[in-house]
């Protein structure tokens, strides 16, 4: 490897939970090159989820392969296979497509030769370790939020016609902001009573001074949040 193109990756979302950071990740890939004698052609930082490749400075990285097809193979290096990518289908036509450009992706963390034909074993490992963990996370998330409006809570911002809120604890509570939630309690009165229409109790309280889009509207005007 004489020369390649460096690439980091972080997300908000990563960079809160597990400290992540582009210049420590660039840092590190340029001492590995100083350290292989690797001529750098180019570093590219992205600020982006890795669920799939529709990052700018990825893109902007294929686009210079695509207009140069002509040249030595380049080698693009990154710190780990999470950094490449979290989801495993597309992780895989990405591959196809950098051989296609003559490019060889690279993570210094978890190498792979890929003329053995028994490191594609530890590269599924490697590209589905991430994907797991994402779906995961999605569905504690999704459980919490689920025990959350059990326990009478709701997760989130708050709805229309009221305000989220701490407590001098630290606690989290939702409050009515007036004088909307006075006119989304009436609204769903209204719709009770079976004799108004959703759209008529809208245009009823459109008059009243509370403007909201036909669907916000149904979705928070036809259950009753009471919140003391």
């Amino acid at each position: 490897m004489k020369s390649a193109y460096l690439y980091v990756r972080v997300s908000t979302d990563e960079q809160m939970r597990k400290g992540y950071s582009l210049p420590e990740q660039e840092e590190r890939l340029l001492k590995y090159c100083e350290l292989n004698q690797i001529i750098v052609k180019g570093l590219f930082r992205e600020d982006f989820s890795a669920k799939d490749f529709n990052r700018p400075e990825w893109k902007e990285l294929i686009k210079i392969l695509k207009n140069n097809r002509e040249r030595p193979a380049d080698n693009i290096l990154f710190i780990k296979w999470d950094r490449f990518s979290r989801n495993i289908e597309y992780a895989y036509q990405m591959l196809g497509i950098l051989r296609g450009l003559n490019a060889k992706p690279f993570a210094i963390d978890q190498p792979i030769d890929f003329d053995v034909p028994e490191s594609i074993v530890m590269l599924a490992v490697y590209l589905s370790i991430p994907e797991a963990e994402n779906n995961r996370r999605g569905r504690n998330a999704s459980d919490g939020m689920r025990r959350a409006r059990k326990m009478g809570r709701w997760p989130g911002r708050a709805p229309m016609g009221y305000i989220n809120q701490s407590t001098q604890e630290g606690g989290k509570i939702m409050k009515p902001k007036q004088p909307q939630a006075d006119l989304i309690k009436w609204a769903f009165e209204q719709f009770a009573k079976g004799t108004y229409s959703i759209n008529q109790v809208r245009m009823m309280t459109v008059q009243k001074g509370l403007h909201a889009a036909r669907t916000i509207f149904g979705r928070y005007c036809t259950i009753p949040f009471i919140v003391e």
